[in-house]
């Protein structure tokens, strides 16, 4: 199993690269809240979306990469909403309202093998003083051929998803309730069967990706736990890295309701600063990237087992 001393970085100057994807071309895609979404394809990071996005008030942070080299975006910024921009276009609106409700600062966007895109939005409110188990504010839409819709409500922090490599499930961390969800999904879009898989507190998993061998792997802000969930539900946390007094001062908050921004931001370890995503990529697919909240490069691990291909490999 990979350990600390294992891992490496990539790239410079970036400012929260807090989602990741790879690409067969070898360039690693990250998202940057001075950059706009970069492209590291050797070590050296350049602009891959026009950093005007950043002067227009928009705040990448999850995002997709599509056929035609354009990128689905969530923004983080004020007006919210999903968003699409190529090279160094205006970005254009994809969906500031559902079901009746304005689109908030959202979390994340993942298109899957049947041109679906699903979106999570962690909370319907960003201004919150605690972040807790018991705000169950989040939710996942959907957009495909019936058009746009929420699937799932009454989430806790929801961020990134997933659909299973046989397309049965729907996977989603809710990251301050400590725990990774399955849905059963039909070939409708339609999610059933919510079933909770729990981490120990403090675990607080975020960014997700599957491995070749169907096991789903996530990493965790302020703990920087790197956890591998098996096909029949069982979990393992496989790597750790947290300063142990600022680990505990910030599960201690948490488990009093206190948990502020300032603690999460705080709570690094001895090499990895809130890890936020992950993605399989290199010429095997054994090299493990990883974005973050509070480092301006991406950390990188080889691994013992390839990743899954995504659905944009080809694309960038």
């Amino acid at each position: 199993m990979p350990c600390l001393a294992d891992i490496t970085f990539l790239g410079a100057g970036l400012n929260r690269p807090e989602c990741v994807l790879t690409a067969a071309s070898g360039a690693v895609y990250a998202s940057c809240w001075t950059r706009g979404i970069t492209r590291a394809p050797d070590g050296s990071v350049t602009p891959a979306i026009g950093p005007k996005v950043i002067a227009q008030g928009f705040l990448p942070n999850g995002f997709a990469l599509c056929r035609d080299g354009s990128f689905i975006f969530a923004n983080l910024g004020e007006r919210g909403g999903i968003w699409r921009v190529k090279g160094d276009d205006d970005p254009v609106a994809v969906l500031t309202e559902v079901d009746g409700r304005t689109v908030p600062p959202a979390n994340f966007v993942l298109i899957d093998s049947q041109d679906r895109l699903w979106i999570t939005v962690s909370a319907a409110s960003r201004g919150h003083r605690h972040f807790t188990r018991n705000a169950v504010e989040g939710f996942i839409a959907l957009i495909d051929r019936k058009g746009a819709r929420i699937v799932a409500d009454g989430l806790v922090w929801t961020n990134e998803v997933r659909v299973s490599p046989n397309g049965r499930h729907l996977f989603v961390n809710e990251t301050f309730a400590c725990r990774t969800t399955r849905f059963d999904l039909d070939p409708d879009g339609v999610l059933s069967n919510r079933i909770a898989i729990n981490y120990p507190e403090g675990s607080f998993p975020d960014g997700m990706a599957f491995d070749a061998q169907g096991n789903l792997w996530s990493v965790c802000i302020v703990s920087n736990r790197l956890i591998r969930l098996t096909p029949d539900g069982a979990w393992q946390i496989v790597l750790e890295d947290c300063d142990s007094g600022k680990f505990q001062m910030a599960r201690a908050a948490f488990a009093r309701n206190e948990l502020t921004r300032d603690l999460i931001v705080n709570a690094s370890g001895t090499r990895l600063r809130n890890l936020t995503s992950l993605a399989f990529g290199g010429n095997d697919m054994r090299t493990l990237y990883m974005g973050s909240l509070g480092d301006n490069r991406i950390a990188s691990l080889r691994m013992p087992v390839a990743g899954l291909r995504p659905v944009h490999w080809d694309w960038g």
